[in-house]
């Protein structure tokens, strides 16, 4: 697909090295199973979507022995589904452990949308959904494992294209929830806003439906829109980070906190000896502009190679 809209049958022949009459009979299962989309206009071609990115993902996993099984969802975003999976124990006397599939959809819900509202897609189909998923996967599975264990986040595992495989959240989503000590709870989550500051890190999109509360404290999940301390409105995107938790919690319970007395607080005693911001990979990506960037990208505009890895653990069986 780094080369072609829809790519032609005798291509596909030519890299999976089946005869005619096989690859046929395969396309004809795959399209059944929704897991390639074809077209006769104007020539006989085929292209994956999100439904066959999750087998391959699926099938690597696997291969690492990180899955064993795939539960219910749980979940379902404007960006992402959730799923229940499990892992098989390493002894065989324990129980499997039950983790989380976070797999992206960048564009699922508002692929319409977007291509009315921005000038730079009208009349052009070809862009990769699948990329910006990929890109927007990778980089909130970089960022996790950089502030795990300091900042309460959910352990990630392993990531996998599309995908990232994390423990689960512990407790309950902050807006399903009814907490009996609000004060409490809103300086933990504001304690945790700092922690992530003192790396050099914003959330940037932090609300009450990204943020889990328990008996033991929060954990903030959703990390794929965060910026650095150096982005050019940092301090603005903190703030409407800390706003939301605020307005939530004087709505909900009545505690009224100045937003701004927090934000000064925050920005004057914070000391950046843990900033994490010069790691490799750790970097102002997927902001809006960068995912537009994404959505643009033509077949033309990919880079050789730039899909290698995700085919390098997938071999087409007869």
């Amino acid at each position: 697909m780094k080369n072609f809209e829809w790519v032609p049958v005798p291509v596909l022949q030519k890299y999976v090295g089946l005869p005619a009459e096989k690859l046929t009979f395969h396309l004809t299962r795959l399209r059944r199973k929704k897991m390639v989309v074809g077209t006769l206009d104007p020539y006989e071609g085929y292209k994956i979507y999100f439904e066959a990115y999750d087998a391959l993902a699926l099938h690597t996993y696997v291969q690492r022995k990180t899955i064993s099984a795939v539960g219910s969802e749980i979940g379902v975003g404007k960006e992402s589904v959730v799923v229940e999976v499990l892992k098989e124990p390493e002894l065989e006397i324990a129980e499997p452990e039950v983790l989380i599939l976070k797999l992206h959809r960048e564009g699922r819900t508002s692929f319409k949308q977007v291509k009315r509202t921005r000038e730079h897609l009208v009349g052009k189909e070809h862009f990769s959904w699948i990329y910006a998923a990929r890109l927007s996967a990778i980089r909130e599975y970089t960022i996790m494992k950089n502030l795990y264990p300091d900042v309460s986040v959910p352990k990630p595992i392993d990531q996998n294209r599309h995908t990232i495989l994390m423990e689960v959240a512990k407790g309950s989503e902050l807006s399903k929830t009814k907490v009996l000590d609000p004060e409490w709870y809103l300086d933990e989550i504001i304690k945790q806003v700092q922690i992530t500051y003192s790396k050099g890190i914003i959330h940037n999109d932090l609300s009450e439906y990204n943020i889990f509360v328990s008996d033991d404290g929060v954990q903030l999940i959703d990390w794929p829109q965060y910026i650095t301390k150096d982005h050019p409105h940092a301090e603005e995107l903190l703030r409407r980070d800390i706003e939301n938790v605020v307005n939530h919690f004087s709505k909900k319970y009545m505690v009224e906190r100045d937003v701004d007395e927090i934000l000064k607080n925050i920005l004057e005693n914070t000391t950046f000896e843990a900033d994490i911001t010069k790691t490799p990979g750790i970097e102002d990506l997927m902001t809006a502009d960068d995912l537009e960037n994404a959505e643009k990208m033509s077949a033309e505009d990919f880079e050789e190679g730039e899909f290698a890895e995700d085919f390098d653990d997938f071999t087409v069986q007869d």
